[in-house]
C-alpha cells in the first residue's frame, strides 16, 4: 500500500469514527455485544475506562472481526480489546506534587495540569467543547456539571476569570447543542442532568463583569428551565412527568430523573449484578439507579427504601430539597435577568414561580419534628425518614425563615459536625455518600448557609475542621482528594465503585475559598 492511499484510509476512518460518536452514540448503541462482554467479563477492573477508550480500526470492521473470531478456540477477548481500541490516560498523571512547597501552590499548579484545552473530535465518547475548562482528576477526564460550580470557586479566588468565562461558555454551548447541560461531556451522559448549578455560575461571573451577564446567558437559562420543568404542562396532582411532580395540591417540585432505563455503561456491570438482587422491575431499578447518579449522591442511603441496600433504591419517588432549592435560584436568577433586561411582567412570572417553589418547599420539605428539611416521597405521600444534610440547602439558597434556620443549626451542629467537617448523612452503609465520608460541595454549600444565618461560629468551627483535615492529608500523601474520613483523619475515604481520586477539582476549589475566607496562610 502506498504512503497515499494508507494516508487517506485513515482520514475516512478518522471521519467515520467521529461520524458516529458525532451523532452521540454511545459504546453500548455502537457495539453491544462487544460492549456487554468486555463489561461483564471486567476486562478492565474501572468500566468507565472501557466507554472512554477510542477504537484505533473503524467500529465496523472491529465489530465483524469480533463476531468471526468471537467463538473460535483460544480467543481472547482481553487481548482483542488491547489490540483494537486505545485506553484513556488518567487526568493528573504523571504529576508528582511538592509537599514542602505548601498547598496554596500545590493548588495553583494544580490548575494547570487539570485544566484542558478546547477540544477537536477524535472518534470516542468525548462531546468537545469550544474553550478550555477544569476536570476533577483521575477518572473524570472531562468536565463535570456540578463540580465544576465548586471548582469556579477556586479559580475566583485565583483570579482567573477568564477560565471561569470559558466554562461557563461551554455549559451555554452544552445548553444550546443537548437542550440541558449533561451529567458531563461524554456521550453516555446526555441521558441526564446534575444539580442545577448554571445559575451560581452566571451569578459568580456577574460578580466579576457585572450584571450584564445575567442577560448575556438569559437565553441559556431559560433553555436550562425549561428542560427540568418538560411534562409540567397539564400535569395531574399526585403525578410525575420525567423530572416534574405534581404535589397532592397541584403545586410543582422536582425529581431526579434520566431519559433512560438502562444499565449506566460506566457503571454497566455493578448495575447488572445489583438489578438481579431487586425486587423492582428492571427498568425502574435501572432509572433510579441513573436518577441518584444525576443527583450527585451515587450512592447514599439517602435513596433506598430500607436505608441500606442498594437494591431498594428510589430515588425517582422523591421531590428531592436541594434540586427544588437550586431551582429555586434559577427561578430567581431568570427574574433578575429579565429585570435588568427591561421586561418587568415576564421578571414578576418568574418571581412568582419562585414564590410558589418556596411554598411548596416548606409546605412538603419540611419536618417540624424534626427541625430540618428532607426530601417528600410522592408516590407514599409521606415525608422521607432519612435525616440528611441536604437540610443545609434551604439556608444556601435563603428559603427557610429564621425558626427553622436555628432549628437547622443546631441539628448540624449536634449531628452532623464531625472531626473533620460535615457529614452527608447520619448512616453507616458503604456507600460513599454516607458516614464516614466528607465532600467537598457539601462543605461549602452548609458553611455558607450558616453565614447567611449568621450562625458564624458554627460555619467557623465546621469550615476550620475541613480545613486542617485537607492540609493534614496533604501533608502526609501530597494529595488533595475527591472525598475524605471525616470521622477518622489518619484514615482514607471509602465506599463507591471505584477507588479514590486524586485532583481534584472541587475540593481544591472549596479549600481554597475557605482558606481566604477564614484567612489562612
Amino acid at each position: 500500500m502506498t504512503k497515499k492511499k494508507f494516508t487517506l484510509l485513515n482520514l475516512i476512518f478518522c471521519l467515520f469514527s467521529s461520524l458516529a460518536f458525532a451523532q452521540h452514540q454511545t459504546p453500548a448503541q455502537l457495539y453491544p455485544q462487544l460492549f456487554d462482554a468486555v463489561q461483564m467479563q471486567q476486562v478492565y477492573s474501572d468500566g468507565k475506562t472501557f466507554v472512554d477508550a477510542q477504537p484505533t480500526r473503524p467500529v465496523v470492521a472491529i465489530l465483524k472481526d469480533y463476531r468471526q473470531q468471537k467463538n473460535q478456540p483460544g480467543f481472547n477477548l482481553n487481548a482483542f480489546v488491547k489490540a483494537n481500541f486505545k485506553a484513556p490516560v488518567e487526568s493528573g498523571i504523571p504529576y508528582k506534587s511538592n509537599v514542602s512547597a505548601g498547598i496554596r501552590k500545590h493548588i495553583d499548579t494544580l490548575w494547570n495540569v487539570l485544566q484542558h484545552v478546547a477540544d477537536t473530535a477524535k472518534g470516542t465518547t468525548l462531546i468537545p467543547l469550544p474553550h478550555d475548562y477544569i476536570v476533577p482528576g483521575g477518572r473524570f477526564r472531562e468536565i463535570y456539571y456540578w463540580d465544576s460550580y465548586f471548582t469556579m470557586l477556586g479559580l475566583e479566588e485565583a483570579k482567573r476569570f477568564k477560565l471561569i468565562e470559558s466554562m461557563v461558555d461551554n455549559f451555554a454551548y452544552l445548553i444550546d447543542k443537548n437542550g440541558h447541560i449533561p451529567n458531563g461531556n461524554r456521550t453516555y451522559y446526555l441521558t441526564r442532568s446534575q444539580p442545577p448549578f448554571f445559575s451560581f455560575m452566571v451569578q459568580l461571573l456577574a460578580r466579576h463583569k457585572g450584571n450584564s451577564v445575567l442577560k448575556k446567558y438569559l437565553p441559556q437559562l431559560l433553555k436550562e428551565y425549561a428542560y427540568w420543568m418538560q411534562g409540567a404542562v397539564n400535569l395531574k396532582a399526585g403525578t410525575a412527568a420525567m423530572h416534574v411532580v405534581s404535589m397532592p395540591n397541584g403545586s410543582l417540585l422536582n425529581r431526579y430523573w434520566d431519559a433512560s432505563a438502562q444499565p449506566r455503561e460506566e457503571s454497566y456491570r455493578e448495575d447488572v449484578l445489583t438489578a438481579r438482587e431487586t425486587s423492582q422491575l428492571k427498568d425502574e431499578f435501572y432509572r433510579n439507579i441513573r436518577a441518584a447518579a444525576e443527583s450527585g449522591w451515587d450512592f447514599s442511603s439517602r435513596w433506598l427504601a430500607d436505608g441500606k441496600s442498594l437494591a431498594t433504591i428510589q430515588t425517582t419517588n422523591f421531590a428531592a430539597v436541594d434540586l427544588n432549592c437550586l431551582l429555586y435560584n434559577l427561578e430567581n436568577v431568570i427574574a433578575q435577568a429579565y429585570k435588568i433586561s427591561n421586561k418587568p411582567q415576564l421578571a414578576a412570572q418568574f418571581n412568582t414561580k419562585a414564590a410558589k417553589r418556596k411554598k411548596a418547599i416548606d409546605k412538603y420539605c419540611w419536618d417540624a419534628k424534626a427541625g430540618c428539611y428532607k426530601d417528600y416521597n410522592w408516590k407514599l405521600k409521606s415525608i422521607s425518614s432519612q435525616v440528611t444534610i441536604a437540610t443545609a440547602f434551604p439556608l444556601f439558597t435563603g428559603i427557610a425563615n429564621s425558626a427553622q434556620a436555628s432549628q437547622v443549626a443546631a441539628l448540624i451542629k449536634n449531628k452532623f459536625i464531625q472531626p473533620g467537617g460535615i457529614a452527608a448523612t447520619l448512616k453507616s452503609t458503604g456507600q460513599q455518600w454516607d458516614q464516614p465520608n466528607g465532600w467537598a460541595p457539601l462543605q461549602y454549600v452548609t458553611i455558607m448557609g450558616l453565614r447567611n444565618y449568621q450562625y458564624y461560629n458554627i460555619a467557623k468551627g465546621a469550615a476550620e475542621k475541613w480545613i486542617t483535615l485537607n492540609i493534614n492529608v496533604f501533608k502526609q500523601t501530597g494529595k488533595l482528594l475527591e472525598k475524605y474520613d471525616i470521622q477518622h483523619a489518619d484514615a482514607t475515604a471509602g465506599g463507591g465503585e471505584y477507588p479514590l481520586q486524586d485532583g481534584f477539582g472541587w475540593t481544591n476549589g472549596v479549600l481554597l475559598k475557605l482558606m481566604n475566607l477564614y484567612r489562612y496562610k
